[in-house]
């Protein structure tokens, strides 16, 4: 499997895969990802370069975000001034779960972060998905704090502030990795 840059043709495709998401999280009892994210601001992140599809031959296994930029309100002045990268929409396709798509991205942020040189991995996860939760713990994260004030970028209350980090390091991942070299993050925001 390789991983590369999202190009804007796929926007397309990163909808279906998240509406494809939204559908089975449903069938497990949760509402995460049941408002649509705005496609300007997925095709900016796209442009942004910040966005990654994991490919299997012709099939999108899987998709990525990993950006400098936090969601406002999540994280604190002094955190911000540790440089970090920040994971959003980790989506594995429903013909690819059960693979570890999703540690492995994990483990190729984490080691994307460090050649960065970021601190920290940090993300925020769906507020009422314990699962979702239990899983990143698995995956080396500490939960921080859960931010509940605020609202989502897509409307409505804030329903994303579970906020959770681990330490960025080398660490293999399996994937072919033809992204470009990560730029250094910010030292202080």
């Amino acid at each position: 499997m390789i991983i590369t840059p999202a190009q804007p043709s796929e926007l397309p495709k990163l909808i279906a895969f998240r509406e494809e998401a939204a559908s089975w999280l449903k069938e497990l009892g949760t509402d995460q990802w049941s408002r649509p994210y705005p496609r300007d601001l997925l095709l900016a992140s796209i442009e942004a370069g910040t966005v990654f599809m994991v490919r299997d031959g012709e099939q999108t296994a899987a998709t990525i975000t990993l950006t400098p930029d936090p969601e406002e309100g999540l994280w604190t002045e002094a955190e911000l001034s540790e440089p970090s990268l920040f994971v959003n929409k980790l989506t594995v396709a429903r013909t690819h779960a059960g693979q570890s798509l999703g540690a492995r991205l994990l483990n190729w942020a984490g080691d994307r972060a460090h050649r960065a040189s970021a601190k920290w991995l940090r993300l925020d996860a769906w507020t009422t998905n314990e699962a979702l939760q239990r899983y990143y713990v698995r995956q080396g994260f500490d939960h921080v704090r859960t931010v509940r004030e605020g609202g989502a970028v897509n409307g409505g209350p804030r329903v994303s502030g579970w906020l959770a980090q681990r330490p960025t390091c080398r660490t293999g991942h399996g994937f072919v990795d033809e992204t470009p070299a990560p730029e250094p993050v910010p030292l202080a925001r």
